[in-house]
């Protein structure tokens, strides 16, 4: 039964497991792929945008401050003709390698035509300033270089890329707007989805757990009626079943038990072995009906006479019964002992059969001592019994008690009343 209540947890741990990976699977595809949606607009905006723009910036700072700057350098003689030459074809080669990087990039059908004619204009500028440079080389005076014309030349080369890049910031300014679109509607769907996982995540926890809580309650009840039940065969073993007192299986762990302690303590421990007077002669005379009547309220008397969590009573078998007292001393016990077969007269059971008195009486026998290594087990509970049987030879009816487990020192009762 507890392994199919196990199984059966099990498979609903395993199932709630499995939708919960299964969630987390999904939110990881979805994830990735809008991750992935999202570094395309980045590649787009960045290197379709930014870095065009930024090489066309370039070339327009090459030519203003490169080579327009070294025309007016080398007309006022503060640079030489061959460094003017020289210059020059860096800048010119710079330029080409900035155009080149920026036609390599991705172009819209509509932009290749003005694309075309950028270049077509920036070679003839490149052109103008390298027959400037042959000048120059050449030994001619630069200072005829027409300065109306070169600045012609820069503003209409400037008005041309400044075209370019305008195309390109607008190119720039619809990417990151979709961009930010398709981040929105990522960040909604990834929203949704999560909302969703979650709902279902609650709701199939929810009733698991809740079906985990019910099969939980069912095992506390039967684990609680488990327990009653052990409980219960447990008392049923330790208990004789006619009287309700402990049996003699419960006798031998408790004697066991306070035997040492008492050892340990040094202190009183007593032992009272009881028997029903001519108790087969009740039964023969009256039946075992009203012999097991006889025998619960004996047990009764002991039951109601000894009631400190010290006082243990036992049923050791037929009419036998043994009690089992600590912390009690010589004169103490002796009045227990009197007062139960005071009590167990007083109960008034008709015993005709017996030689002794008119009403049902028992005899006991008595041990009291202080307990130290040398008490014995054995020695306890043969001297209750030797004084047990010196109650029956003193004519029944009352108890002998004894301190001294070493010397045969007895009191009758009437010594002890008296």
């Amino acid at each position: 039964m507890h392994f199919i209540e196990a199984l059966r947890l099990k498979s609903k741990l395993f199932f709630l497991f499995l939708f919960i990976t299964l969630g987390l699977i999904i939110i990881g595809i979805l994830g990735g792929t809008n991750t992935s949606s999202m570094k395309k607009n980045l590649d787009a905006l960045y290197f379709g945008s930014l870095v065009p723009v930024t090489e066309l910036n370039d070339i327009l700072q090459t030519y203003h401050n490169g080579l327009a700057n070294n025309i007016y350098l080398v007309r006022d003689l503060h640079m030489s003709p061959s460094e003017f030459a020289s210059k020059t074809q860096n800048a010119t080669f710079k330029i080409n390698n900035l155009w080149e990087s920026y036609e390599n990039h991705f172009k819209r059908d509509n932009e290749l035509q003005y694309v075309e004619y950028t270049a077509h204009e920036i070679e003839e500028i490149n052109n103008y300033f390298t027959r400037l440079s042959n000048a120059a080389i050449d030994g001619k005076d630069m200072r005829r270089v027409s300065l109306s014309t070169l600045e012609y030349k820069i503003s209409h080369i400037h008005s041309v890329i400044q075209k370019l890049i305008n195309y390109e910031v607008k190119i720039a300014q619809h990417e990151r707007r979709n961009f930010l679109d398709t981040y929105h509607q990522t960040m909604m769907q990834l929203a949704i989805i999560l909302t969703i996982v979650i709902i279902s995540l609650m709701l199939v926890s929810y009733f698991v757990f809740r079906s985990i809580q019910k099969d939980q309650s069912r095992l506390e009840i039967a684990t609680k009626r488990l327990k009653i039940a052990n409980k219960k065969l447990e008392s049923a073993s330790y208990t004789d079943s006619l009287t309700s007192l402990h049996n003699r299986r419960y006798f031998n762990i408790v004697y066991d038990r306070e035997l040492k302690r008492a050892k340990r303590e040094k202190s009183y421990i007593t032992f009272m072995m009881l028997d029903i007077d001519y108790f087969k002669q009740f039964n023969d005379t009256y039946g075992h009906i009203e012999g097991d009547f006889a025998l619960k309220s004996v047990a009764e008397v002991l039951s109601h006479t000894l009631k400190r969590p010290t006082d243990f009573v036992f049923r050791l078998g037929g009419e036998e019964f043994g009690v089992l007292l600590t912390h009690t001393d010589e004169s103490n016990s002796a009045k227990l002992a009197r007062d139960i077969c005071a009590a167990v007269k007083a109960r008034e059971i008709k015993h005709e059969a017996s030689k002794v008195a008119e009403y049902l009486s028992i005899s006991i026998g008595v041990v009291c001592c202080i307990a130290d290594d040398a008490l014995s087990e054995e020695i306890l509970l043969s001297r209750s019994d030797e004084m047990l049987y010196q109650a029956k030879n003193n004519g029944r009816d009352g108890y002998i008690i004894t301190s001294n487990i070493s010397e045969f020192q007895t009191r009758t009762r009437e010594e002890a009343s008296a």
